[in-house]
């Protein structure tokens, strides 16, 4: 599944990257291309690749929401047993699902893209001041919602499919943010949540604003928080 705003010039190549590889895989599957209001000719590509090929399946927002919400109404309407989430940059390449696989048939409900394990591999950093924000964007997550997790904002993530259908379903956070909170849930719910070392490449077109989104993810983190400290005990 494929978050899309404003992304008709890199779309098509990632299709066509992704229908590549799981066409070689000799499974069936489908790909779901989430248009979050896009303003250019994202839409029409999403079209065009649709009606070239069965398996493609167009879901739209009639304005932008954001990722978290795009991605919500794209795991509404998949009907895989896997749910791999993606974007539409691949900064890390589809064959890395391979791991994240293994990590599902090993007894995960979600497995998570990481590029913060030792493993990893970084191939093209981000600017510096964006991997120091990150890290401590992470540091606070860890602190007050997801001690253990080392990076929520990878966006690599699969998911068993009955997984993304329930911590999808209900989604506060409409942006960014979006991560903490389906991993929060998650975990709520007794999933096994799998952090998987990958290859990443940054992407120097990025749609994350290195203060406001980071601002507005911090919120969205720490209302989470409050919610969560103001629920009655089970």
């Amino acid at each position: 599944m494929i978050p899309c705003y404003n992304e008709e010039q890199r779309l098509p190549r990632t299709i066509e990257q992704i229908e590549r590889y799981l066409d070689a895989k000799e499974a069936p599957y489908e790909l779901i291309l989430v248009d979050d209001g896009s303003a250019d000719g994202t839409r029409q590509v999403m079209d065009a690749a649709a009606e070239r090929r069965d398996g493609i399946r167009v879901e739209a927002l009639p304005h932008n929401r954001g990722k978290g919400r795009a991605l919500a109404v794209g795991v509404e309407a998949a009907k895989g047993d896997e749910v791999l989430i993606t974007d539409a940059d691949l900064s890390t390449p589809i064959e890395e699902l391979d791991k994240l696989q293994a990590a599902l048939r090993g007894g995960a409900g979600v497995a998570i893209g990481s590029r913060a394990l030792r493993a990893s591999r970084v191939e093209v950093s981000q600017p510096f001041y964006r991997v120091l924000m990150g890290k401590g964007f992470n540091l606070i997550v860890q602190a007050v919602l997801l001690p253990g997790i080392w990076d929520t904002q990878c966006g690599f993530k699969l998911f068993r499919g009955d997984v993304a259908r329930s911590v999808f379903a209900g989604l506060t956070t409409d942006g960014f943010g979006f991560d903490p909170e389906v991993l929060y849930r998650a975990r709520k719910q007794g999933v096994k949540i799998a952090e998987v070392p990958v290859v990443w490449r940054n992407s120097a077109e990025t749609k994350v604003s290195p203060v406001r989104s980071s601002l507005d993810m911090l919120k969205h983190v720490i209302r989470l928080r409050f919610r969560a400290s103001r629920a009655p005990e089970s």
